[in-house]
């Protein structure tokens, strides 16, 4: 091995005697170079231990071979977890994924947006905000650059989406819950902060109204990303004041029912399908963290996997022919019924 160092590959050209253009041609797809070829490089590769700055290489293209992925808070392990999927399934398809979190923040959002502009990304799947993002700037941004937007949609946004469909996933765990028991209330935010929280009011409301019930709202006050403090604290208020109109609770998102539980047990109510439990809580979302509470937590499971390989397959379609003016494709996938202790 050469101890001279290799900066760049205009150094590595000079000293393994291979053209430039070979060598970008190789970096950019190993198999469409020559074998004989590609034997030589491999090897000079070795003996200089010479390797490219895929950055840099990426950076002389019109576009590169990174694809962003933003989501809305990488401390929540329910959108770790879809990251961690999205991001196998970049790396699969010959890509490299770059992971940024918006921290529950529009102008946060914004930002890694310009930030994967200035880098010239392939495409960029976005998870957003929601409510609080600046949907004009999304909008700006996913007619320069193809970008498929994923979990939430966003009004007045030209880009491809998929996510759950709630109408169908609600309808699926209110029918459950009425046939097992006296039929749920709705443990929601006053202010919603995704469409997904406003579409599963609306479901509720439907499947409600369906099956022959008075739909019965509980709106606490709260805002940001502090799912399980607000239900925490604004269950305990509800439970203490002992005007519940049914033993049922269906809460808007499973953070929000983490902290319902937690209210309960510090207030000693027993939470689950038996007859000496005096509460059911149900869920939605199937959190990583649901199925380790006590008693774990009735809920929906969102099909993830299907939702990252679509939009994956998506943005990959849209940075080999970035130049087609096919429609945005949207699709929705059923959620499937978790049944565990709780409910």
């Amino acid at each position: 091995m050469t101890t001279s160092k290799i900066k760049n590959m205009v150094d590595f050209a000079a000293v393994s005697g291979i053209s430039r253009p070979t060598l970008s041609k190789y970096f950019n797809d190993a198999e469409s170079v020559r074998p004989s070829t590609r034997s030589k490089i491999e090897a000079a590769l070795e003996q200089h231990d010479y390797r490219p700055n895929i950055y840099a290489i990426n950076q002389n293209r019109r576009r590169t071979r990174n694809i962003g992925l933003v989501v809305p808070n990488l401390t929540d392990p329910f959108f770790a977890a879809i990251a961690r999927t999205i991001e196998g399934l970049i790396l699969e398809a010959g890509y490299n994924p770059l992971l940024l979190s918006s921290h529950g923040g529009p102008e946060q959002e914004i930002s890694n947006l310009d930030s994967l502009r200035s880098i010239k990304p392939a495409g960029v799947l976005l998870a957003p905000l929601g409510r609080a993002s600046n949907a004009d700037a999304v909008a700006a941004f996913a007619e320069e650059i193809p970008t498929v937007l994923f979990d939430a949609n966003l009004e007045g946004v030209e880009a491809a989406f998929f996510g759950s469909d709630n109408t169908q996933s609600i309808g699926l765990i209110v029918d459950y819950l009425c046939r097992t028991g006296e039929p749920p209330v709705f443990f929601e935010m006053e202010t919603p902060i995704n469409p997904n929280a406003l579409r599963r009011r609306h479901a509720y409301q439907t499947s409600m109204e369906r099956l022959g019930f008075e739909p019965a709202f509980v709106r606490v006050p709260g805002e940001g990303w502090d799912f399980e403090e607000i239900g925490s604290r604004e269950g305990a208020k509800m439970l203490a004041s002992k005007t519940r109109q049914t033993n049922t609770i269906l809460c808007s998102n499973d953070r929000l029912a983490i902290g319902l539980l937690s209210a309960a047990f510090e207030a000693d109510i027993k939470v689950g399908l038996g007859a000496d439990s005096p509460l059911r809580i149900a869920g939605h979302d199937d959190h990583p963290f649901a199925k380790y509470t006590c008693p774990s937590l009735t809920t929906i499971s969102q099909d993830y996997t299907s939702i990252g390989a679509r939009s994956v397959a998506a943005i990959l379609a849209m940075a080999d022919a970035p130049d087609d003016n096919l429609p945005p494709e949207n699709a929705l996938f059923e959620g499937r019924l978790v049944m565990r202790g709780s409910a």
